[in-house]
């Protein structure tokens, strides 16, 4: 199971799936980031589960999910 695996911006108007410390892309050349999104919440559904780290454009980190495991620190309410 992977633990983390982040949408970064690949080249302009590209985006890929990448793993901490990995330099090749789990999934590379998605045109739009909801795609890329998309693709990364089925890569970590397939691997057991595991953190979606979203990148904006400029790089730092957007959002994250947890996707397919519990999630150790819910929002209350």
């Amino acid at each position: 199971m992977a633990k983390q695996i982040h949408v970064v911006r690949q080249e302009p108007g590209r985006w890929a799936g990448k793993l901490p410390g990995e330099t090749k892309p789990v999934f590379a050349g998605i045109a739009t980031q909801r795609e890329a999104i998309q693709q990364a919440n089925r890569f970590a559904l397939s691997h057991g589960g595991s953190e979606v780290v979203i990148h904006g454009t400029n790089g730092r980190i957007r959002e994250t999910n947890t996707i397919g495991k519990r999630d150790p620190f819910p929002p209350r309410g």
